[in-house]
């Protein structure tokens, strides 16, 4: 009889390891990931009820007693450790305490390439208690003032290597910013913040300057390029910092890692998942200027790189998480008039799978929405309401995303007045702007083009020119390369008589992103630009065949 109990029992434990393994292949990675996220929950929780609040920068301060001369960051061969790190940091923010009037709570902008210095700025407003907001080092002239402006800051700290970039605006900068430069010799109205921390203490600052009283206040603004228009400084809580760097943790890197950051520091991605997540674990990072597929093999064995870090879309971190404490819905897209779809009941209908579908993400209080710098208006622009029911709120991702039969979430497009090119999302308007701007052009519809052998997509402006006006390809390429990021900077152009628009008077980008820059296809006149001839040349059918094939980059 217990033979017989024991072999049935065997029996169906064997039909339900398989029946597992067949319907749910992925159970035990995520149960297993998932009780990580719990735990890390509540190790948060029994801080907050034990009266300590725990945040990144104080974990660095711990890590900093217990291994003082463990290496923190490698740059270009020189290891920086953590007691390093936090000295320079210290006189960072014993230099703001001697020759400035800033107090906690006060925003400083950060406008700074992938270095050392970043993090010890970083640090060292953090240890006065300051709101450091991430300047995109690539943005210039009138996107960059409209970026200083909505995040409101006391000063603005500058890289040695983007003086230049921030003396074209410096007139036109509110007056009661204070500029500070990472070089001995800086512009006229600039202060020289290298000089200051020659001269300054590494002593650490007192603790209440920068012990935190909720985890919900600010700690940084990061900024996006959004939906429409400029750039927008999202709001990120202590909370979201905390969560951020619990990244490299929930997916089984230790203190024993090396961290491998090509990323650009002023995003989430290496700053928070990168930085962070070192800093949590107590680990050791590589941090490069920016990412060279030549170098990186001999970085990862010069370095004994374990960890590297690589752009991706929000879909990169819901595919690993189960559907479980991290709601989301995609949603269907109406793509001729650029809105989510709804029925005759006015509400929202999910996509099956396989289809590609708007994702979204429920608001509430155990998920909330800190939202932007500035005007309500930017963060109601990124909500949806009514989605599903009555009084419902989702935070509107403009990711397009496809799920498949296993459940696996890629990332499919960007949607309406944004698409992703080299890494950054590209505004269209803001580019179209831009363009605009010039006295020949009557109308410009800027939207991005899918190119064999890259990932996002290109950058691509149709005009219409003003009559009896004639196109300068030379003007236009002066005005698009030195008024916008480089990867903003649209690769092709294409010239029209007429542009149709949608049933709501937009300008219609649907047909023309099918068409794509194929002179076989468009009998508009098409260019390419070029960066050595400082222009935009005709795109000929040889041309395009070489791009098609890899053999001439963008």
């Amino acid at each position: 009889m217990l033979l017989s109990w024991l072999a049935g029992l065997g029996t169906g434990l064997v039909l339900l390891h398989f029946l597992q393994r067949l319907l749910l292949p992925y159970f035990w990675d995520d149960f297993w990931f998932l009780l990580k996220v719990v735990s890390y929950g509540l190790q948060v929780e029994m801080c907050k009820r034990r009266g300590r609040l725990d945040t990144v920068l104080e974990k660095f301060l711990r890590h900093t007693k217990r291994q003082p001369r463990k290496p923190f960051i490698i740059h270009e061969g020189q290891v920086y450790t953590y007691q390093d790190v936090d000295k320079r940091s210290n006189r960072v923010a014993r230099a703001f305490l001697s020759h400035s009037s800033l107090k906690k709570g006060d925003v400083v902008a950060l406008l700074m390439s992938n270095e050392p210095d970043f993090v010890h700025v970083w640090f060292g407003l953090a240890k006065l208690g300051c709101v450091v907001a991430f300047l995109n080092s690539n943005v210039r002239a009138h996107s960059l003032l409209h970026c200083i402006r909505t995040c409101e800051p006391r000063a603005l700290v500058v890289g040695a290597d983007l003086l230049g970039t921030v003396e074209e605006i410096l007139a036109s900068l509110p007056k009661d910013v204070s500029v500070w430069g990472l070089k001995d010799s800086v512009p006229q109205g600039i202060i020289s913040l290298k000089q200051k921390l020659s001269t300054s203490s590494d002593e650490p600052v007192p603790h209440s300057h920068h012990a935190v009283s909720s985890l919900t206040s600010t700690c940084l603004y990061i900024f996006t390029s959004g939906t429409t228009g400029l750039p927008k400084a999202a709001v990120i809580s202590q909370l979201q910092v905390l969560k951020g760097s619990a990244g490299l943790w929930a997916f089984g890197c230790t203190a024993d890692d090396v961290v491998y950051i090509t990323l650009p520091l002023y995003h989430s991605s290496a700053a928070l998942l990168g930085i962070g997540g070192c800093v949590a674990l107590g680990a050791t990072c590589v941090l490069k200027k920016k990412f060279s597929a030549s170098q990186f093999w001999s970085d990862c064995k010069k370095y004994n790189v374990t960890v590297f870090q690589y752009i991706g879309e929000l879909c990169r971190y819901l595919c690993k998480q189960p559907k479980l404490f991290f709601s989301f819905d995609l949603i269907k897209y109406d793509f001729q008039n650029d809105e989510p779809m709804r029925n005759e009941q006015n509400w929202c209908s999910r996509v099956k799978k396989g289809e590609p579908g708007l994702l979204i993400s429920r608001v509430n209080k155990k998920n909330p929405f800190f939202g932007y710098a500035g005007s309500y208006r930017h963060t109601k622009n990124k909500l949806l309401f009514d989605v599903f029911k009555k009084g419902d709120v989702y935070f509107n991702t403009g990711d397009l995303m496809v799920q498949d039969q296993e459940n696996f979430l890629y990332f499919w497009d960007r949607i309406g007045d944004t698409f992703r090119w080299k890494g950054e999302n590209v505004a269209t308007t803001e580019v179209a702007d831009v363009i605009g701007m010039l006295d020949f052009i009557q109308e410009t519809n800027v939207y991005g083009v899918a190119v064999s052998g890259y990932e996002g997509k290109a950058g691509m402006a149709s005009i219409i020119l003003k009559p009896n006006k004639s196109l300068n390809l030379e003007e236009f390429y002066e005005q698009v390369v030195t008024s916008l990021p480089s990867y903003a900077c649209p690769r092709f152009l294409r010239i029209q008589e007429k542009m149709e628009t949608t049933g709501t008077f937009k300008l219609q980008k649907f047909q023309l992103v099918e068409e794509g820059f194929n002179p076989l296809k468009i009998s508009d006149p098409l260019y390419i630009i070029d960066n050595l001839k400082k222009s935009y040349v005709p795109l000929t059918q040889e041309l395009y065949e070489q791009i098609i094939l890899g053999e001439v980059k963008l």
